[in-house]
């Protein structure tokens, strides 16, 4: 399967179930629910009962694995964070601007972003 078409299967998430990603990402698999539900409470607090729905949700959309261990379960994403932004940053590149890249860097101009990072962006863009 080529790279490009791997992004295509990847469908955007809610920000919620991001935000467990996001945690899953940041921390070395299988992660058990307590760790991750320790994590939400710092920022995004939910019920224990929200986030294990949230997890079986990812779990049923292939992002993220479960495995019993024990009384309880562990889990570990199938999604990396790279490639999930690949086929995100693609799908809002494509829909929002049209796929024209000077249109988004116009956005992106205009957005506030910082002259270092758009001179970061311009050093990543020349290594590619």
């Amino acid at each position: 399967m080529k790279k490009s078409d791997k992004h295509k299967e990847i469908r955007r998430i809610p920000d919620t179930e991001l935000y467990v990603m996001q945690i899953l990402w940041d921390m070395e698999p299988p992660v058990k629910r307590a760790e991750i539900e320790a994590k939400m409470q710092e920022k995004h607090p939910v019920a224990q009962t929200t986030l294990l729905t949230l997890l079986t949700r990812l779990a049923e959309k292939d992002f993220v694995k479960i495995e019993k261990e024990g009384r309880g379960s562990v889990y570990t994403p199938l999604v990396g964070k790279e490639e999930y932004l690949a086929c995100q940053s693609k799908r809002f590149l494509e829909r929002v601007c049209g796929g024209s890249i000077p249109a988004f860097a116009a956005a992106l101009s205009d957005s506030g972003i910082s002259k270092e990072d758009l001179a970061t962006l311009r050093e990543l863009l020349r290594e590619e």
